[in-house]
């Protein structure tokens, strides 16, 4: 089965792929020939994810899947939340959003966290999402050289490592976006 993961996102990619079974065939929107950015103007991170997934199946005829993460802040009432990879502005600067987070909690003894994810799948007529969410407690350090985006800042529950330094053989297993991709592919 082929299908596509509409995403430009190379870490992303790479963390899926390494979850699938043979049986299925990982394009992305660049092996598609989709070069455009789909624009994420919902407010959610289940209409983010739809809107992605809806397009590909639409503009393209092609079965897919789509996903929209965020780090929700206990103390920042979630935030940020559907905005985590544009969070310090526009431009998705990683460094800038871990900056600004530190920032914003400046002072706030609650470092509670999580990170979910909301996979939104359109395949054949069929359309059903699926989330996952692992929580966890932010550091005032950036710890490790793994992952992408706020994981050298989150200490998943249960562990005493960041998600950079727990390696993918791990967060592959305990992470949001495995947790809803697991559900996904019991669904499939």
């Amino acid at each position: 089965m082929k299908l596509v993961f509409a995403t430009h996102n190379p870490n992303k990619l790479e963390e899926i792929k390494q979850l699938l079974p043979d049986s299925i065939e990982l394009l992305s929107l660049t092996d598609i020939g989709c070069t455009e950015e789909i624009e994420e103007t919902g407010k959610t991170l289940e209409e983010n994810a739809y809107i992605k997934a809806r397009y590909v199946k639409t503009q393209y005829g092609l079965n897919c899947f789509a996903d929209d993460s965020g780090l929700e802040i206990d103390a920042l009432n979630g935030a940020p939340g559907v905005i985590s990879a544009r969070y310090a502005g526009p431009q998705k600067d990683n460094e800038a959003n871990i900056a600004k987070v530190w920032e914003n909690l400046n002072n706030k003894s609650n470092k509670a966290a999580q990170f979910r994810t909301v996979i939104a799948v359109c395949i054949e007529d069929k359309e059903w999402d699926c989330e996952g969410i692992v929580r966890g407690n932010l550091i005032d350090e950036k710890r490790g050289t793994g992952g992408f985006g706020y994981d050298p800042i989150f200490i998943p529950d249960g562990y005493t490592k960041t998600f950079a330094e727990l390696g993918s053989e791990i967060k592959n297993k305990i992470s949001h976006r495995a947790k809803a991709f697991q559900l996904f592919l019991k669904q499939l």
